[in-house]
């Protein structure tokens, strides 16, 4: 793409923000990397770019457009008014608006965000999920018969593992009664249990619409943990830095995954990619058993683009810094290509 751009980087803030906004401040922070690495990326590409970030406004965003008129925005917002569950509606007032943008449309992040659903579709098209149950707010925390212990208890709803701990592995009745009544009443939400797959926890990244490029398969070592606990990723298992270097967590590249098994796993993910209408780019988390059985647990659409984050990291910084740039110039590509569906598509 030799063309430059006018791009509009768009991002969540958790306070009421203005039109005419400063962010050097939070863009110097650990907290916001992600937004820092796709400005530096974008700068480099050539682009002209502006930011905006959104608390419960809008109309601000509305101001912001007719102001800047950018070709493509690149959709960082994934929370409104700090509620996760409200990302897919920025999707939906971007489409409204006809504006392209980069990341998932608003039916993907709705589909991926009921982890109840995604896996009853791809059930249905004969892709392996563990055996799973739901246990709404308004039913007895009662464990399905078909439910073989041990189990995990999680949130229906939530991303980025929250709900997740170590007690979310249960072994009997009674902690999946206790767990289960946990989780309606702290995360007031309903329950999504489902049989917990012993093996290697997988993760693959995705991008594209229609021709997909599937990234390097990473995995989540545990090295320390001992043979007879359960592996889990936890919240803790992701953003506790203390808690991973006493563990031995690390995310690697997948190894001793042969040719086949490689794309067998990739067309999977291709696949899912596909049946839960992700676009822009996504990553889909697995669990694979010793015998290369493989069961999706779930798909995260718009993940994280820091520099050593799983879907930007290629090993060393170098090549970090050179996966960034590459992921923002495909991002604002298929920004662009959404747009240009939209025009070929018949009325």
């Amino acid at each position: 793409m030799k063309r430059k751009l006018k791009v509009l980087a768009l991002f969540d803030a958790i306070a009421p923000t203005t039109i005419d906004q400063d962010l050097s401040a939070e863009l110097a922070t650990e907290d916001w990397k992600t937004e820092r690495d796709v400005l530096a990326a974008l700068g480099a590409l050539g682009h002209t770019t502006e930011y905006l970030a959104i608390h419960d406004d809008l109309d601000l965003l509305r101001q912001k457009l007719n102001a800047f008129q950018p070709d493509v925005i690149f959709n960082l917002a994934d929370q409104f008014k700090n509620n996760r569950a409200f990302d897919q509606g920025i999707a939906s007032f971007l489409e409204m608006q006809g504006v392209p943008f980069t990341g998932c449309g608003s039916s993907g992040l709705m589909l991926c965000k009921h982890k109840g659903i995604s896996k009853k579709i791809l059930g249905y098209h004969r892709i392996h999920v563990p055996e799973f149950a739901l246990i709404p707010r308004t039913k007895k925390p009662v464990r399905p018969k078909r439910l073989k212990f041990p189990i995990l208890v999680k949130p229906l709803k939530e991303e980025a593992s929250l709900g997740i701990s170590q007690a979310s592995f249960v072994e009997n009745d009674e902690q999946f009664r206790e767990r289960v009544v946990f989780i309606h009443e702290k995360w007031q939400q309903d329950v999504i249990a489902e049989e917990y797959i012993e093996g290697r926890e997988l993760y693959v990244s995705v991008m594209g619409n229609h021709r997909l490029r599937v990234f390097p398969i990473r995995e989540l070592v545990f090295r320390e943990v001992p043979p007879d606990e359960p592996k889990i990723a936890t919240y803790k298992a992701k953003w506790d830095e203390e808690y991973r270097k006493r563990w031995g967590l690390e995310n690697q590249f997948a190894e001793g995954l042969d040719a086949a098994l490689t794309r067998r796993i990739e067309t999977a993910c291709k696949r899912i990619y596909h049946l839960l209408t992700i676009d822009g780019y996504g990553r889909i988390d697995l669990r694979m058993k010793a015998g290369g059985e493989v069961y999706f647990i779930e798909a995260n659409p718009n993940p994280i683009l820091a520099a050593d984050e799983d879907f930007a990291a290629l090993g060393d910084e170098g090549r970090a810094q050179l996966a960034r740039g590459r992921i923002a110039k495909a991002s604002v590509c298929t920004g662009q290509f959404r747009r240009a569906c939209r025009r070929e598509r018949p009325g």
